[in-house]
């Protein structure tokens, strides 16, 4: 048997053209059953090497593998085995086994491995099962967003914010429910805190206050939804419904597929409930409209019009969207994303020299710092008048920005040390909480030092928006700072929902406080007392500010107001500043003056 391997080996190295015996196949005795042919082994590739792959049989003739010709005969064709394979499959062939230490047939002295498994998607260890389709009330809360996101939100956002949150919020409670899963009390109160942000467009007409209070309330209600406690649940979690939306939109239609298709919960009687009653509306309403015209004035006055300025087009990219928004809410609440599962773990801990000796420096650069600064905190007008050369304008401007960002640096290195301190015992702990403690603390300092310079600046030249946003924006790092004081001595297990909370805390109050009627208050003092007047500036704030420029004489007050939109918009997107500046237009109109001079020149005192 091994004699008629060898000669079928021997005539293929010497390129003999006598026809060939199957390769692997041996000659069986006299009266022997023949045995079965053994697999030829997969495609393997060369170790070191990516993308290449050589078959071991089954190769064309003219082809040589080694460098020399192969048999001029074909083989013939070989048994199969027990599973059914034939010996001579093709190399890439699934049913053949892979085995990495097969041996090298073409004498290349190259030993050839499996290709290593594609790794598995990042959020794969972090991401919920699918869950089961989205019950009727689920579905009902979804289309009734669609519906409100159509009718309501083309001429801008009031308090049909706070309206479009409410079916929003339903719909997660009910997919949430429906998926086994209980509301914690966090997650309420994060929830609350974002119904709370959308009175910041309910009450301001401002834009930029408006669009801040609108995006943190989507962070806490995405907070809300997954239930995160880690850094990075609480900064990666509004990503969750945006990633969420191919997935849910699947997830919908399965839903409603299954509920109209028969059985005990039919959609079907629903809709042609729903479509039977709005029929009987829009006929009824018209005629009703047709035969009194003050029962006309008001259901114009309710219903949206469709056929405004946004046109029917624009109005279904609105539903579309509500719709998407709402099944992706939905399914967040139903199968969250567990962000907390993506943090980086606990750093490794740093000899005491190696991690102190920078923030020890570091601390003595703060104290320097803050003893030449206590003088500015303590007579600052004093000092910047003292100088030579040394205007508000300078001292405050060139000032404020380094401090700014040498507060948000201190504030990572704070997170890069305690990542990388040693925590082994107790003298560890006392070493970082004194180093550490020591830096908030003469950061605090820097805070207060760079809003004394913005108030020294603002009370020069008065209020603008970039102002009194960075000086807001100086403030909320103060608390952060002393947060984090909190946290080294209470523990940081709630630092990161508490700034957080922070943070939204901020914007509700920045939006409550209306900041264009703060700005122009504050600019209108400065002229009483003296100062220039910036009309072109205050002619270009929000509504808010008609009731501190109404108190301008004329012809100021008309060239003020004049620029001032307040626009006739429906009740669900009138803010109530917009109501207030456009009751006291309606009483006092602005007049006809000639403004181009006012707008460029300087304006003495002129303010009642």
């Amino acid at each position: 048997m091994s004699d008629g391997v060898e000669g079928n080996e021997e005539r293929r190295r010497t390129g003999d053209a006598a026809g060939p015996e199957p390769q692997g196949v041996p000659e069986p005795r006299p009266g022997e059953p023949e045995p079965a042919a053994q697999p030829d082994p997969a495609p393997l590739v060369k170790a070191g090497t990516a993308g290449r792959t050589e078959a071991r049989a089954g190769a064309k003739t003219d082809e040589p593998a080694t460098g020399e010709a192969d048999d001029a005969a074909p083989a013939a064709p070989a048994a199969p085995d027990a599973s059914g394979t034939p010996a001579d499959a093709p190399p890439d062939s699934t049913d053949t086994p892979d085995d990495p230490e097969a041996p090298d047939e073409a004498g290349d002295g190259l030993r050839y491995e499996r290709l290593p498994d594609a790794p598995p998607p990042i959020l794969d260890g972090v991401r919920a099962r699918p869950p089961a389709p989205p019950g009727l009330a689920t579905l009902v809360a979804a289309a009734v967003t669609a519906l409100l996101s159509g009718l309501l939100l083309g001429d801008g956002l009031a308090v049909n914010a706070l309206i479009l949150a409410l079916p929003l919020a339903a719909g997660a409670w009910f997919a949430a429910r429906q998926a086994g899963r209980r509301p914690r009390r966090s997650s309420l109160c994060w929830g609350a805190g974002g119904l709370a942000l959308l009175a910041v467009p309910v009450w301001s007409d401002a834009e930029w206050p408006t669009l801040l209070a609108v995006l943190a309330a989507a962070g806490l209600g995405a907070l809300a939804l997954h239930g995160c406690r880690k850094w990075s649940g609480v900064l990666l979690a509004p990503l969750g419904p945006v990633l969420a939306v191919r997935r849910a939109l699947v997830w919908g239609w399965r839903g409603a597929r299954e509920r109209t298709a028969g059985g005990e919960k039919d959609l079907g009687p629903l809709l042609r409930s729903v479509l039977v009653a709005v029929v009987l509306l829009v006929v009824f309403g018209g005629l009703f409209a047709a035969a009194d015209r003050a029962f006309a004035d008001l259901l114009g006055s309710l219903v949206p019009d469709v056929d405004g300025g946004s046109g029917v087009p624009w109005r279904l990219f609105l539903a579309v969207l509500g719709l998407a928004a709402a099944l992706a809410v939905a399914h967040t609440a139903a199968a969250p994303t567990r962000w907390d599962g993506l943090g980086p773990g606990p750093g490794r801990p740093r000899g005491r020299v190696e991690w102190a000796l920078p923030l020890v420096l570091l601390d003595l650069l703060f104290a320097a710092f803050v003893a030449v600064q206590a003088a500015v905190l303590l007579r600052g007008e004093d000092v910047v008048r003292a100088s030579n050369g040394l205007t508000y304008s300078e001292y405050a401007r060139e000032g404020f920005w380094q401090l700014l960002f040498a507060t948000v640096l201190t504030l990572a290195v704070i997170s890069v040390a305690v990542r990388v301190a040693p925590r082994s015992g107790p003298r560890d702990l006392l070493l970082v909480r004194a180093v550490l403690g020591t830096l908030c603390l003469l950061t605090l300092v820097v805070v207060a030092s760079a809003v004394r310079r913005m108030d020294l600046y603002m009370g020069e030249y008065g209020l603008t928006r970039l102002r009194l946003s960075v000086v807001a924006m100086e403030l909320w790092l103060g608390a952060v700072v002393l947060l984090i004081l909190a946290a080294g001595v209470f523990g940081a297990r709630l630092l990161p929902r508490a700034v957080l909370a922070s943070a939204a805390v901020a914007v509700l109050a920045f939006g409550l406080a209306s900041p264009d009627k703060l700005i122009a208050e504050s600019n209108l003092d400065a002229h009483r007392d003296g100062r220039t007047l910036d009309l072109r500036y205050l002619a270009g704030l929000s509504a808010d500010a008609v009731p501190a420029l109404d108190r301008l004489d004329e012809p100021l007050r008309s060239c003020a107001l004049r620029s001032i939109a307040v626009p006739d918009a429906p009740w669900y997107a009138t803010s109530l500043s917009q109501a207030r500046a456009h009751d006291i237009l309606t009483a006092r109109p602005v007049r006809n003056h000639p403004c181009r001079d006012l707008l460029t020149d300087d304006i003495s005192p002129s303010v009642r």
